[in-house]
């Protein structure tokens, strides 16, 4: 069972290595499609009078429209059309009045969103995100034996990369609601490998008769039970709110869905597998007696 168990921890290790250069090569080759709130742009909404897919409204608004632009619905009959800013027409909003009468459209609002805007909110959340990723790596390595605050540290990154591959390969938009939702991958993520961890070096403590292989695999099998119930129940509400938020809570409810199943995989996977191939031992958790205590168990 034991060979078992390290032969999976193995293999998931690997896969997880080939999904992470995997997303990095969707991210350099295809890049995150940023949303109004980074990249600013024109955006109107507007109301249908009938039922109708994205496919066949871009068809019949293609020929009014002129340049790029995004549709999203936004509930019943209730949708929005965004233009980036580099938009070919010298007036992007006035696309509407060339619309036929039969289409049944009613415009609800037209703006322009800055981009100043969008710069900022990008050096701040790209900002917040270091920032919490440095210190969870200080907090990792101030609780924990530096090979296993390295892999929890790696494991958190495995999540962010895997989570914005994916945006990358859908072509999802990237707005504030997805970067909020990599905000809370990271907590979710490190609760699950602190956790794991703890029971890692409670059992190498205990158990310096045993390799560190069959002490790894003890403490993923007493803890299992917990990581899976607790990432099911998390999975089944982000799956409700996915269902039910509406469009404008999708990219958030992805980006969570994602960074939670891919979390769970990391903490079992890269943060108590990796630590192994660091050159843990049980040494590394054996304090080591001053001359005092020597003398002391030396006498009879």
């Amino acid at each position: 069972m034991h060979k078992l168990w390290q032969t999976l921890r193995t293999s998931g290790l690997l896969l997880s290595l080939i999904a992470v250069i995997l997303s990095a090569v969707l991210i350099n080759q295809h890049g995150l499609v940023f949303g109004q709130d980074f990249t600013g742009g024109y955006v109107s909404e507007f109301q249908l009078a009938q039922d109708i897919s994205s496919s066949e409204l871009r068809d019949q608004l293609t020929p009014y429209v002129s340049g790029e632009f995004r549709l999203s619905e936004q509930g019943a009959h209730h949708w929005q059309l965004f233009q980036p800013p580099h938009n070919n027409s010298p007036t992007p909003l006035d696309w509407h009045t060339q619309l036929p009468d039969d289409l049944g459209m009613e415009i609800l609002d037209s703006r322009y969103v800055g981009a100043q805007i969008g710069a900022e909110l990008i050096d701040q959340g790209g900002l917040a995100l270091l920032v919490s990723l440095l210190a969870v790596g200080l907090y990792l390595i101030v609780r924990f034996e530096w090979r296993l605050a390295v892999s929890a540290s790696l494991a958190l990154l495995h999540d962010v990369l895997i989570t914005l591959g994916f945006f990358a390969a859908t072509g999802m938009e990237f707005d504030l609601t997805v970067l909020a939702a990599l905000l809370a991958i990271i907590g979710y993520s490190l609760n699950d490998s602190i956790v794991i961890g703890d029971k890692i070096r409670e059992l190498v403590r205990a158990r310096s008769d045993s390799t560190v292989s069959n002490t790894i695999n003890a403490a993923l099998g007493s803890t299992l039970g917990r990581t899976a119930i607790t990432s099911l129940t998390t999975l089944t509400t982000i799956a409700a709110l996915w269902w039910l938020g509406g469009a404008s809570l999708q990219g958030f409810a992805s980006a969570l869905f994602i960074g939670v199943a891919v979390g769970t995989w990391s903490s079992v996977f890269v943060s108590a597998t990796l630590p192994q191939w660091l050159g843990l031992s049980h040494s590394n958790y054996q304090r080591t007696l001053s001359e005092q205590e020597k003398q002391q168990l030396a006498e009879p």
